[in-house]
C-alpha cells in the first residue's frame, strides 16, 4: 500500500458520521441539563447573574480591566447607541514580584494605581470634576461613578454579579492570602483608598463577554444567543430561561439578580464535555496525549477541538507512521526516489520528537496549501519541523491528515453549537418548514444569532464551512434550519464585552 493510502488511513480515524454528530448533540443536550440542576457535573453550566444582553442602542461611557496572564489592560469603551463603539486603552506588564506578592493589597493596588493613571490620561475632566465635587462637600451620585467590568481570568466561585472568591491562581500567580477572598471587593477596596470615582459593577468571564460584545455590534434584530470561543481552548456561554436553572435555587450563597427577564447567561465550560467518553470520538493519538497531559481525564472536549491540542495530535499522529515500519513517510533512501532529488533527513533535535513541537499555525498553512508539490508545506516541514527535502507526496500525505484533524474539531464543534440551539428551542420551526423554496432570504425575526471569537474560527481554513456542513446534518436543524444561523466574529470580549456587562449590570445608562 502507498504513502497515501497510508495517510488516507490514519485520516479515517478521525472522521465522525452524521449518526455520530447527532448522538453527540443528543448526549450535549442530556450533559447541558444535568448540569443545570445540580453542581459538579461535566458541564458546570455557570450562573453567571448575567440577566439580559444588549441590543446595540445602548449608549453611554463604561471601563473594563482585564486581569488575564501576565499583562493588566484598562479600557473605556465610548457606546454610541447605534451597534458602534469607540475604544481607548493601555496595558502594562504585572511586575514579577507582584504576581507572588505577601499580599493581596499589593497587587490590588498596583491594579488601582494603573485605573488612577488611566483616568487621569483620558478622562482628567471627569476626574477633576468629581474631585472637586468631593473637596467642596457638594453630593456625590452614582452617575458620577463610571461603571467597571473586571475581567478576571482565573478560578472563582461567583455568587454574584459582582461577587466571586478566588478558587486558586495559576499562570504564575501565587498569593496565599487572596485564596477565599472577593476579588471585586479587593478591587474596590484599593480604588476606593484612590477616592476614584469608580464602581466594579461586574465579574467577568471572557466567553461571556463574547457574548455581550456580539450582542451589540450584531446587525440584526435579535439578541444573540450564543458566544462561543475556537482557539487556544474552547467554551460557550448562551442565554438560558431562568427557570430552567434549577441549581440556581438550591445554591446556599447567592448575589441578587434581576429576574424580570427570564433569562441567565449560563458559563457552559463546555471543555470539558463528556469528559466520561460516552460519545465522544477516540484515537491512539488522543489517548497518548491525555495521558502524558498536565490533567488527564479532564477537559476531553477542548482535547478535541481547541488549537492548543490540534497541533499535538498531529505530532502523535505523525510520529506513528514515521514509527511504523511499514509506512514510507520521510524515508527516501536515495535521491532517486525523492521528486526533489535530494535524501529526506529529520533533524534530530526536531519538534516532532518534542511534545507539544507543533503550533496548529503549521496545520493551516499545510490545510490551504495549493501551491505546486506542496512547496509551501514542503518548506514549513523544514523551517519548522526540521524535516528537510520532504517531497511532494510526504507534503500530501501530511495535508491529508491536517484536513482530518481540523474537520474534526469543526464537527465537534458544531456539537456543541447545535446543541444549545437545539436545548434553548430557537430553532422554534422545524426544519422543513424554517425557509420556503422559493424563499431566498430569511426573515429577520427567525434568525439565530452566534457570536465567535479565537483564531481557529477566524484563521483556520473551512473552519466555519465545516461546522455548518455537520450543523445540516443534525437531524433537528438541517439544510433549512442552518440557513437561520447566523454566525459573526465578535471581538474583545474581555474589553467591549466586559463593559457592556457593566453596562447591564448597573441597570441604567450614563451619558
Amino acid at each position: 500500500m502507498g504513502l497515501i493510502e497510508d495517510a488516507r488511513d490514519v485520516a479515517r480515524e478521525f472522521e465522525i458520521s452524521s449518526g455520530a454528530v447527532n448522538k453527540g448533540v443528543k448526549e450535549f443536550i442530556r450533559q447541558m441539563d444535568e448540569g443545570l440542576q445540580e453542581t459538579g457535573k461535566s458541564l458546570s453550566q455557570i450562573p453567571t447573574y448575567v440577566t439580559a444582553v444588549p441590543n446595540g442602542t445602548e449608549k453611554g461611557v463604561y471601563l473594563a480591566v482585564d486581569l488575564g496572564g501576565t499583562n493588566f489592560r484598562v479600557c473605556s469603551i465610548k457606546l454610541n447607541g447605534d451597534t458602534t463603539f469607540s475604544l481607548t486603552q493601555s496595558k502594562v506588564a504585572i511586575p514579577r514580584e507582584l504576581m507572588v506578592a505577601k499580599t493581596s493589597q499589593e497587587l490590588f493596588s498596583f491594579l488601582a494605581k494603573q485605573i488612577e493613571s488611566f483616568l487621569k490620561t483620558h478622562h482628567n475632566d471627569h476626574f477633576e470634576e468629581y474631585h472637586q465635587r468631593r473637596k467642596a462637600g457638594e453630593p456625590v451620585t452614582d452617575d458620577h461613578f463610571f461603571k467597571l467590568g473586571f475581567t478576571f481570568s482565573f478560578p472563582v466561585h461567583q455568587i454574584g454579579i459582582n461577587k466571586g472568591y478566588l478558587i486558586r491562581w495559576t499562570k504564575g500567580f501565587d498569593i496565599a492570602d487572596a485564596i477565599g477572598k472577593d476579588v471585586c471587593g479587593l478591587l474596590q477596596a484599593e480604588i476606593d483608598a484612590l477616592h476614584l470615582p469608580v464602581k466594579v459593577a461586574a465579574l467577568v468571564n471572557d466567553t461571556v463577554g463574547t457574548l455581550m460584545a456580539r450582542s451589540y455590534t450584531s446587525p440584526g434584530k435579535t439578541g444573540t444567543l450564543l458566544g462561543a470561543i475556537f482557539g487556544t481552548g474552547t467554551n460557550g456561554a448562551y442565554v438560558e430561561k431562568l427557570h430552567k436553572v434549577i441549581k440556581l435555587q438550591k445554591m446556599e450563597e447567592q448575589g441578587g439578580y434581576d429576574d424580570s427577564t427570564g433569562n441567565m447567561v449560563v458559563n457552559t465550560e463546555w471543555g470539558s464535555f463528556d469528559n466520561q467518553m460516552s460519545v465522544l470520538p477516540n484515537t491512539p493519538y488522543d489517548d497518548d496525549l491525555d495521558k502524558e497531559s498536565n490533567n488527564p481525564g479532564i477537559q476531553m472536549f477542548e482535547k478535541r477541538v481547541s488549537g492548543m491540542f490540534l497541533g499535538e495530535v498531529l505530532r502523535r499522529a505523525i510520529l506513528g507512521m514515521i514509527k511504523d515500519g511499514r509506512t514510507e513517510l520521510f524515508k527516501d533512501e536515495s535521491s532517486g526516489t525523492n521528486d526533489i532529488h535530494s535524501t529526506c533527513t529529520i533533524a534530530e533535535d526536531s519538534p516532532l520528537y518534542r511534545q507539544w513541537g507543533i503550533d496548529t499555525s503549521f496545520l493551516s498553512i499545510a490545510h490551504e496549501d495549493q501551491s505546486q508539490g506542496y512547496r509551501i508545506t514542503r518548506q514549513a516541514l523544514s523551517k519548522d519541523l526540521g524535516v528537510v527535502a520532504a517531497s511532494s507526496e510526504d507534503a500530501e500525505a501530511i495535508k491529508i491528515m491536517v484536513e482530518a484533524i481540523g474537520k474534526r474539531s469543526a464537527r465537534l464543534s458544531a456539537v456543541a453549537i447545535g446543541a444549545v440551539i437545539i436545548s434553548t428551542g430557537n430553532l422554534t420551526l422545524t426544519a422543513g418548514d424554517a425557509v420556503d423554496d422559493e424563499q431566498k432570504a430569511v426573515l429577520e425575526e427567525e434568525m439565530v444569532d452566534i457570536g465567535v471569537d479565537g483564531s481557529l474560527v477566524e484563521y483556520y481554513p473551512g473552519f466555519e464551512r465545516y461546522i455548518r456542513e455537520a450543523l445540516r446534518e443534525i437531524e433537528e436543524i438541517g439544510a433549512k434550519g442552518e440557513k437561520r444561523i447566523r454566525i459573526g466574529i465578535a471581538k474583545d470580549g474581555s474589553g467591549v464585552g466586559a463593559a457592556l456587562i457593566a453596562l447591564v449590570a448597573g441597570g441604567r445608562e450614563r451619558e
